[in-house]
């Protein structure tokens, strides 16, 4: 069965996040988007923890879950989470984020016992924790076997695996002997597989693309994700999948554009500089303008420890394909401004009513049926986002990019520069509550 999972996102209890990812929020829009399988995130955190229990049932003895009181709903639930880890190697501050699947809420508690030794978990749906990666996998391994832990988000900047601030040159350093127990890393919004191909030591790694998501919304959850093709929908199989770095059952991954991501070129947002690598080079990561250290973007930093040139590919790897969330794609060319407007959500919902979901209409419709639902300019925009027939702006510095859709009619899609907050102002919510309720009510 085709599954598309997205196996990271947050709760209401991490920082910087919509106070609507609730579990029927959740639930809805990930039915919209066409997810099959989603992390609950932020399992660490007590009171989020007491709402999976209250909201979700243990599903059949597979290893995963389904909510409460939405029998009609398609869509699973993995006990999941995110973890900061603080920690000194060589004399140097380290930060690196981690994602961690386990099979069960009893297991989740387990790890949440082990956890609470070196950190407050209630502080945060992403805790921080002072312990090494190498401690973190040692704990999170002996609770069960059949847990998995990998790098989130490998590439950004700050709080990663290979971070150009806090980060590391080699898995082997970060998790030490513990890297046995890593099958995977996550490629975040500003990479992807072909940058990662690159790096021969990562050839054993699966690479998985989430949302990291902290908001229901569907430019938001399931902007990147992972398509697998398993016989039976499993903790285990899905897990097994990951492990083995089947190419049989791990599809494909959906990514954005890596140079839509907000960190992809080098640079500093209050100067507003943007450089690629070469010439951030040439500068020694200095701002022109200002002088003050450049933001390393992370093509800068795939470059600095590849090994291979750009298009190697390693035998047997998983695909990818790269996608746009449809808002912004309407967004874009109706000139709305924001994937949030009424104008963008009237057409958006009479493409999901005919498709069904939104990765049906991203990844299969087709142009001459979309035409007869909407404009045939918003087709074509679809398909070419499809096609990869598109241009980027690369972001840089908490600045995402920018795809233009249309230079010749000089459409383009604007993203937010004040960071992936996704957390709504009172004014936002309540100007967006009737969209919320009718976009769901002819669909759920």
């Amino acid at each position: 069965m085709k599954v598309i999972a997205d196996l990271h996102i947050h709760s209401k209890y991490s920082r910087a996040t919509s106070s609507n990812m609730s579990i029927p929020e959740i639930v809805r829009f990930s039915q919209i988007k066409g997810l099959t399988l989603v992390g609950t995130g932020d399992f660490t955190h007590p009171k989020w923890l007491r709402e999976l229990k209250e909201n979700l049932r243990d599903a059949y003895g597979v290893g995963l879950y389904k909510p409460i009181g939405m029998q009609e709903s398609k869509v699973w639930f993995m006990i999941t989470g995110e973890v900061s880890t603080v920690f000194t190697f060589n004399g140097e501050n380290k930060k690196v984020h981690h994602v961690i699947l386990t099979p069960s809420i009893e297991t989740a508690e387990q790890i949440n016992d082990r956890l609470s030794k070196y950190g407050d978990l209630e502080s945060d749906g992403r805790p921080t924790l002072n312990m090494s990666a190498a401690q973190l996998v040692e704990e999170v391994i002996e609770v069960s076997g059949e847990n998995l832990i990998f790098p989130a988000h490998a590439w950004t900047p700050w709080f990663s695996v290979f971070g150009a601030f806090s980060g590391f040159d080699r898995m082997e350093d970060c998790y030490q002997d513990m890297v046995k127990h890593i099958y995977a890393l996550e490629t975040g919004l500003s990479s992807n597989p072909p940058m990662n191909w690159r790096l021969s030591s990562l050839d054993r790694f699966t690479l998985l693309s989430n949302s990291d998501s902290h908001s229901s919304w569907p430019w938001r959850i399931g902007r990147e994700a992972n398509l697998f093709e398993v016989k039976h929908l499993t903790y285990w199989d899905i897990v097994e999948s990951i492990r083995r770095k089947d190419a049989n059952t791990l599809k494909l991954t959906i990514e954005t554009d890596p140079a839509y991501g907000k960190y992809h070129w080098s640079g500093h947002r209050a100067c507003g500089v943007s450089l690629p690598p070469e010439e951030a080079i040439k500068l020694g990561n200095k701002c022109p303008v200002c002088h003050k250290r450049l933001t390393k973007g992370v093509e800068q930093r795939v470059e600095e420890l590849a090994d291979r040139p750009y298009g190697f590919r390693p035998p047997n790897s998983p695909g990818y394909i790269h996608l746009l969330p449809l808002s912004e794609v309407i967004s874009a060319v109706i000139g709305a401004g924001s994937p949030s407007s009424q104008r963008v959500w009237s057409i958006y919902n009479a493409l999901i009513a005919r498709f069904g979901c939104e990765y049906n209409v991203l990844m299969e419709a087709g142009f001459d049926d979309m035409a007869k639902v909407v404009s045939p300019l918003i087709a074509e925009a679809i398909v070419r986002v499809r096609e990869g027939r598109v241009k980027v702006i690369p972001g840089y510095d908490g600045v995402y990019g920018q795809i233009i859709i249309f230079p010749e009619k000089g459409l383009g899609v604007a993203r937010e520069t004040e960071g992936d907050t996704e957390a709504e102002s009172d004014a936002q919510k309540k100007r967006m509550e009737s969209v919320r309720q009718r976009s769901l009510s002819d669909f759920i």
